[in-house]
């Protein structure tokens, strides 16, 4: 039987690479395994760990948390159409710019390795020293700011430097200045009052995981359709080869975030089964804590904040389109093929 309980230096093991991941001259994380496959990185003893608690959650009548990245199945500005539309048309600093801005933002979740996050074994009438997220400052975490932000340190890059090296695979050498990281269009704070009933630091914590599986879901999409562009064979047809490459590397990211997915729907689905202690005294489920906060997110999320952040998109991208020569036709093609849900 597979173990419940690991320490951190397990949760952090890789298996054995038959081959590292050496792309564009940078090494990064993960490896191959001696028929090419790839593998994510620290997934020796993480892997079986999360199926196992996986399975130990449904032997109690739990399960994961019930949402996938369909929920983000609505407007997008640019569609994968007009992206391609603009690279066509020899716009292609803007997707140069997301794939630099999407490698910059990933370097920010390293910081997930290096937080503390509170223990819920303090905050439950449960207890969860066998339960995944007994173990978030136990090496999960870590695990997963790693993924994101490297060991600049040993000079191994993770998802931040993948992009930048996908990136430059696909366009070469180009004197495009370095892009500003957009800010975001953040949830008002407020948004937390109405389940304001644990102590703040556990309230707090919930709402991250949920929005951090939010983001994950975000980046699903935009990871898929950036993989299209970049094996279309209409486009990039000077470095078709190095196109092909750089869409194989968004594939290996893709198979790294699907272990983050699964192990934040995870997380979030063992706190729905759990017993909270309130700040009256009382107790609350752990159902009604995860689902009103998530209720609010999704409602940010697919209602609130997607007309802001397209217009936002929108703005820029009719900027850029008006300084090439034939704005006027490029932007009635551009508007034509928004996808508008």
């Amino acid at each position: 039987m597979t173990s419940l309980v690991y320490e951190e230096r397990e949760l952090l093991e890789s298996e054995d690479f038959a081959k590292p991941q050496i792309e564009a001259g940078h090494r990064l994380h993960g490896g191959f395994d001696a028929a090419g496959k790839y593998l994510p990185p620290r997934m020796l003893h993480r892997g079986p760990a999360l199926e196992a608690w996986t399975d130990a959650l449904h032997a109690r009548g739990g399960d994961l948390l019930p949402a996938d990245s369909s929920l983000l199945a609505g407007v997008r500005v640019p569609s994968e159409a007009q992206s391609k539309l603009l690279i066509h048309e020899g716009l292609g600093q803007g997707f140069w710019n997301t794939l630099t801005i999407t490698g910059r933002i990933e370097a920010r979740g390293r910081v997930l390795a290096e937080m503390t996050f509170p223990e819920f074994g303090d905050a439950v009438l449960e207890d969860v020293s066998t339960l995944a997220v007994g173990h978030l400052n136990r090496g999960l975490l870590k695990a997963h700011g790693l993924d994101e932000g490297g060991e600049p340190d040993r000079g191994i890059g993770g998802h931040d430097i993948m992009w930048f090296a996908l990136r430059d695979l696909a366009f070469g050498e180009v004197d495009y200045p370095e892009p500003e990281v957009p800010e975001n269009i953040a949830r008002p704070e407020s948004a937390l009052a109405p389940a304001a009933k644990v102590p703040d630091p556990i309230l707090r914590t919930v709402y991250f995981l949920l929005n951090l599986l939010m983001i994950e879901f975000r980046a699903e999409r935009g990871f898929s359709s950036t993989e299209n562009l970049l094996r279309d064979p209409e486009l990039f047809t000077d470095r078709r080869a190095e196109a092909e490459r750089a869409a194989e590397i968004v594939g290996r990211i893709r198979s790294d975030e699907e272990i983050h997915v699964h192990s934040l729907r995870l997380y979030l689905g063992e706190l729905r089964t759990l017993t909270f202690k309130t700040l009256d005294g009382g107790t609350c489920s752990g159902a009604e804590l995860v689902d009103s906060l998530w209720s609010g997110i999704v409602h940010w999320a697919t209602v609130e904040q997607p007309p802001l952040a397209a217009e936002q998109q929108r703005a820029l991208l009719h900027e850029r389109i008006a300084r090439h020569p034939e704005a006027a036709r490029v932007r009635r093609e551009f508007d034509a093929l928004e996808d508008r849900g």
